[in-house]
């Protein structure tokens, strides 16, 4: 005789209905005080209350005859996916006490990452190379000082952020994605997924299988916010997606910084303003652990921006020729007349410097590089 499910089978099941987003499981599961078995049982006589329309529950009761519980748990055994229902013991308790907790999350990895202290690294995934870098340092240099660090494993500061934490081998990374843990989503960070998987661990409310819809990015920047202690913005416009991650922390009064950037760069333009509007700013990861009341002798790990830095340190020359490019790219042509020195001498200068590690070239343009 087969022993019963867990309450946690059915939970997984009715997340994965159709049409049954985040805020109906909810309603479903945490306010109306269901057990996920009774909420299966209400589903498949057709009567779940008044949680969606009839049409939806019409919806549900048609997929819930079609449904094989037993197979669908069996199948996230078989993933090494977790599930964790609110309210029930396994249930993170960094997420429970939050306004908009969802009602079920699934996870791999070791859900005892998220014991420790933490701070989410937010951006653009079109960011530039300062941005990447920075992300990159403010990641290691976090994690090697014990705190983990949370984002999205999107490209851009995303996944520069978690190879940062990577790097440090110590704090271990949490990532909230907006798919099914078993669809990878961008392919070619299946990589990064891997590896923070089994050094930390992912999280999301999609069950198996649930493709990476534009509605549900937004949606788990709600979690992101709700899992950090601090945010720090790194790059992004204005209008971009970690602007939803800034607002979900504003909510839950969580502390938001900023890397300060080019004022003409698109990249800066959420950074630079929020540290208009009087955030603090996050010029390496010292700024973010004193928020944190974390602050250690940080500089010697060589921290984006640290005194630290383990590169040669350039000359006069080799100075002026950076702060000629600042942050952004610049032609061969204008660093030659923004320093006035002569083409043979910068070409010498830009070469000496790439052979440091501090400027890149590309194309025709060059680029200053945070340490990494």
């Amino acid at each position: 005789m087969s022993s019963p499910l867990p309450e946690e089978a059915y939970a997984a099941a009715l997340a994965a209905l159709p049409g049954m987003g985040p805020a109906r499981l909810a309603r479903a599961l945490v306010a109306d005080g269901r057990a996920p078995s009774e909420a299966w049982a209400g589903v498949g006589a057709g009567r779940l209350f008044d949680v969606g329309p009839a049409a939806i529950r019409a919806a549900w009761r048609r997929s819930a005859a079609a449904t094989d519980v037993a197979a669908g748990w069996a199948a996230l055994a078989a993933a090494g996916v977790g599930v964790h229902v609110w309210g029930r013991p396994g249930y993170p308790e960094a997420l429970a006490a939050d306004h908009e907790a969802p009602a079920v999350v699934f996870s791999r990895g070791d859900v005892g990452a998220l014991e420790g202290r933490r701070v989410a690294i937010v951006g653009s995934r079109d960011c530039t190379r300062y941005g990447r870098e920075t992300a990159f340092a403010l990641g290691r240099d976090l994690a090697a000082a014990g705190a983990g660090v949370v984002s999205g494993l999107a490209l851009g500061v995303d996944g520069a952020a978690h190879s940062g934490a990577l790097r440090a081998s110590v704090a271990p990374p949490v990532a909230v994605v907006g798919s099914g843990l078993d669809v990878v989503y961008p392919r070619r960070n299946a990589g990064l997924w891997r590896d923070v998987a089994a050094a930390g661990v992912i999280l999301s409310e999609a069950p198996l299988g649930t493709p990476p819809e534009a509605w549900r990015f937004p949606v788990r920047n709600r979690i992101i916010a709700a899992l950090a202690e601090v945010v720090v913005v790194v790059e992004s416009r204005h209008r971009g997606g970690s602007r939803h991650t800034v607002e979900a922390a504003s909510a839950r009064d969580r502390p938001v910084m900023a890397v300060p950037g080019p004022v003409r760069s698109p990249g800066s333009e959420l950074p630079n303003a929020l540290l208009a509007e009087g955030c603090h700013p996050a010029r390496d990861a010292l700024d973010v652990l004193m928020a944190l009341n974390l602050a250690t002798p940080l500089r010697a790990t060589g921290g984006a921006g640290s005194s630290g830095d383990s590169r040669p340190p350039p000359d006069d020359t080799g100075r002026a020729v950076l702060d000629a490019l600042g942050w952004e790219r610049a032609t061969f042509e204008q660093v030659v007349l923004t320093t006035g020195r002569s083409p043979a001498e910068v070409s010498v200068v830009l070469a000496h410097l790439e052979q440091a590690g501090w400027v890149a070239g590309s194309g025709g343009w060059w680029e200053q590089r945070a340490e990494v």
